[in-house]
């Protein structure tokens, strides 16, 4: 893990993080690729909290130091691994993100996002949500089969070797077996995390690593290794009475078969607002994605003038 040239480390005694004793603040993981100039806007949108950025080993040397360059005393520069499509490393630059934030922080929530991501609401509304969800996690996690994850239901994810080639997937049509006493479950990476269940995936990951040798030819590990984990009561007893079924992020999904989300610009605005103002789940919406400087800059200036006002009363 390196430092950010102007980072000396994020306090672990609680100051600006919160934690047991203070008032809840969430550790935010961002894992890009691109685009520094809105990774900057994310992560000053983000502030105070404290930030561990991990860009892709792949990324131009030019574009990481313009992306890592400059940055606030309270983001940390994680070390670079190759990450990219439905590879296995994208879990292993969130693991890292995890593993630094439990460290150098006394934060009561991680929050993992992309570099493509922006919040929707002020960071002292976001504070205020997970002081009213103490050691509550908030993620979409659904046991296999998955809805929608082919016919069957994402099985084939785990049962077959896989690997990525250019952005396609080469499968060893040999089956295997799935580990026993583990739940199979998959669902989005984008989550925000108790610090006690961030923990835990932690340790399961750094004690079993026949887990991690089985998940590194899985299929978009990054969307069943994590739920797996999670769902499974010998790793985390408590999953289920301490997680909201819901997602705090909108994507702007259209219906169209595609790989990725869509790129959002000012004809979203009004679907953001309704999604940010109107609970139509447990949660609203506290972030959006795909955001770009080439394609949302204008829509980026709404949101922060229009949805991310602070409503939180300050004393």
């Amino acid at each position: 893990m390196t430092r950010s040239t102007a980072s000396t480390g994020v306090p672990n005694d609680g100051s600006g993080t919160g934690g047991a004793q203070g008032s809840a603040s969430l550790a935010c993981v961002i894992l890009a690729h691109t685009d520094p100039v809105h990774v900057k806007r994310l992560i000053a949108a983000l502030d105070p909290f404290p930030v561990f950025l991990h860009c892709d080993a792949g990324t131009p040397d030019e574009v990481f130091a313009a992306m890592t360059t400059d940055l606030p005393d309270r983001v940390v520069v994680l070390d670079r691994l190759a990450t990219g499509w439905a590879k296995w490393e994208n879990v292993a630059a969130e693991l890292a993100g995890y593993r630094a934030a439990l460290q150098t922080t006394a934060a009561t929530h991680v929050a993992l996002l992309t570099g493509t991501d922006y919040p929707l609401a002020a960071t002292e509304d976001i504070a205020a949500l997970l002081d009213e969800h103490r050691g509550t996690s908030f993620a979409r996690i659904e046991a296999l089969p998955h809805p929608g994850w082919s016919r069957g239901g994402g099985f084939d994810r785990l049962r077959y070797r896989h690997w990525v080639f250019r952005k396609h997937m080469l499968r060893l049509p040999i089956p295997r077996k799935i580990p026993q006493n583990i739940v199979p479950a998959g669902g989005s990476q984008l989550k925000i995390l108790a610090r006690q269940h961030a923990q835990a995936v932690v340790d399961v990951a750094d004690q079993h690593p026949e887990l991690v040798h089985f998940w590194r030819r899985s299929w978009v590990a990054d969307e069943t290794f994590v739920p797996s984990v999670l769902s499974t009561p010998h790793f985390v007893p408590g999953w289920q009475d301490e997680h909201v079924s819901a997602t705090p992020w909108w994507i702007g999904w259209d219906g169209s078969r595609r790989k990725s989300p869509p790129w959002l610009g000012m004809e979203h605005l009004e679907d953001l607002k309704t999604r940010r103002n109107h609970v139509v789940e447990e949660i609203p919406k506290l972030f959006a994605r795909k955001f770009s400087t080439a394609d949302s800059s204008d829509l980026l200036d709404a949101i922060d003038a229009t949805l991310r006002i602070p409503s939180v009363v300050q004393t």
